[in-house]
């Protein structure tokens, strides 16, 4: 797997998230504890990018938070607004050049600019710009953006970022700095979280609203599909939009899996719907056990509904170690085979002579899966019964999660009951994909890798996906 953390490899991974503060003192200071409420969505590197109404400063590097800033360094980005990225990387690759937020200099004016999300058009779009002379510092599809801004003869900014947006297909939650106004930008499908926040007269933007909490601000409203939100630094704030039809089409892993689970998403707080899928998983696939487990750390709430509603005790069946995290990388091949059971022990006491069901968010690759299960038998079980808060992954995501090959995924190379045979599991069954709709309270969301109906143009990468003809 390269330098991509071996322990991770059965889970998806989020491209990144944002945030932006306007209008607020000691901007770097907030910005750096927003950041750090988003490290979950990212780890491989993080940026942040100050306005002082005069200048732009920015600081980068990779690693988390608490590496790449520390007091002095926030201390030199002086200024009251500020926006700022953390990424992990699933389009350009890796490297200082990919890390965000960009700082453009332009003769129309400077600006900062970071994004969630991913560009399904962005080869297109880049080749265009290249043959019409724009040159690329990295290999990010952030970066595309700027170029098509800078490219157009609009005098008007609103309309120039309008019809730039207009070119983009995908998914994507843009925040882009200038000296003086704060612009913050949402897809037309909405397939990002994004929201607004108040703080000391202020204004704070997050990708998630756990964020808020961390920095004593108030929500105030989700960011709308479509939205182009302008904040400038004396606190007046205009709306408009780029697209003329919108889409409510959050991603369902973002409800699922990827955001933390004191979030709310556009209404509905993300324990509550992980909870309330363990309910209804619990309903559709009912299961003799002893006991309730789960995989830490992202399938406890959906564990607890599961045990409510059946009735089966919950334990501590695996203990997850802290200690072991992204930077342990590249290990032997000795190492690899341990590396489930340095990340994850199985608590023998608790399952010996038990029937175990275990609770997790979701299969992806399938070699976690199996890898628990045994680790579980192997401490004394007598039967392990897998049950996933997710309906089955069969279809490559394209909007900014790091799976893009049907290989890559085990439920569309084989049936359940392959993957159940793979994985060892006595029985295995998935919640329905009308199921995660009930759970997070929402008729319309993208379920694209469960359905493989887009909500989006994604021709090119479906044959990309599947370069071998077997889908």
């Amino acid at each position: 797997m390269g330098e991509i953390d071996f322990l991770y490899q059965d889970k998806f991974n989020e491209e990144c998230g944002v945030f932006g503060v306007i209008n607020v003192k000691n901007a770097s200071e907030v910005m750096y504890y927003g950041l750090h409420a988003l490290q979950h969505r990212g780890q491989e590197g993080c940026g942040i990018i100050t306005s002082d109404n005069k200048t732009l400063k920015q600081v980068k590097g990779l690693g988390l938070v608490n590496n790449v800033f520390n007091e002095k360094v926030l201390a030199s980005l002086e200024g009251d607004s500020a926006i700022g990225h953390i990424r992990y990387s699933t389009s350009g690759g890796g490297g200082i050049e990919n890390v965000q937020p960009f700082l453009f200099r332009h003769h129309t004016g400077n600006f900062g600019l970071c994004h969630n999300g991913n560009i399904v058009n962005s080869r297109e779009l880049r080749r265009f710009l290249e043959i019409h002379g724009s040159i690329f510092q990295s290999t990010s599809d952030t970066e595309i953006f700027a170029h098509l801004i800078k490219k157009d003869n609009q005098t008007n900014r609103v309309e120039a970022i309008k019809q730039a947006l207009n070119r983009l297909e995908g998914a994507f939650a843009f925040l882009a700095l200038t000296e003086d106004k704060l612009y913050v930008m949402r897809d037309k499908n909405s397939l990002r979280p994004l929201s607004l926040g108040k703080l000391n007269g202020g204004y704070v933007v997050s990708s998630e609203t756990c964020a808020f909490e961390a920095v004593g601000a108030k929500f105030v409203r989700d960011i709308l599909p479509g939205e182009i939100l302008i904040i400038d630094n004396k606190g007046n704030m205009t709306s408009d939009f780029y697209a003329k039809k919108t889409y409510n089409n959050m991603c369902a892993m973002e409800y699922i899996y990827f955001s933390r689970p004191d979030s709310d998403i556009e209404g509905m707080n993300v324990h509550k719907s992980r909870k309330e899928a363990g309910r209804i998983l619990a309903k559709e696939s009912p299961v003799d056990a002893d006991i309730v487990i789960w995989v830490p750390d992202s399938s406890t709430s959906a564990a607890l509904g599961f045990s409510e509603e059946s009735g089966i005790p919950i334990e501590l069946g695996l203990i997850k170690s802290r200690y072991i995290g992204r930077t342990f990388i590249q290990p032997s091949q000795a190492m690899r085979e341990k590396g489930v059971k340095m990340k994850l022990s199985p608590v023998p006491s608790i399952v010996k002579g038990k029937r175990v069901v275990i609770i997790d968010d979701s299969i992806v690759r399938g070699t976690t899966s199996k890898k628990i299960i045994d680790l579980i038998k192997a401490a004394g079980a007598t039967e392990v019964h897998m049950r996933i808060a997710s309906p089955q992954i069969t279809h490559p995501c394209f909007y900014g999660v790091d799976t893009s090959t049907f290989d890559e995924l085990i439920c569309a190379r084989h049936s359940l009951e392959e993957v159940r045979d793979i994985i060892h599991a006595d029985s295995l069954e998935f919640i329905s994909i009308d199921g995660i709709h009930k759970a997070c309270n929402r008729t319309k969301m993208c379920v694209s890798c469960f359905s493989g109906k887009y909500p989006t143009h994604v021709y090119r990468e479906l044959d990309e996906a599947n370069k071998d003809g077997k889908f």
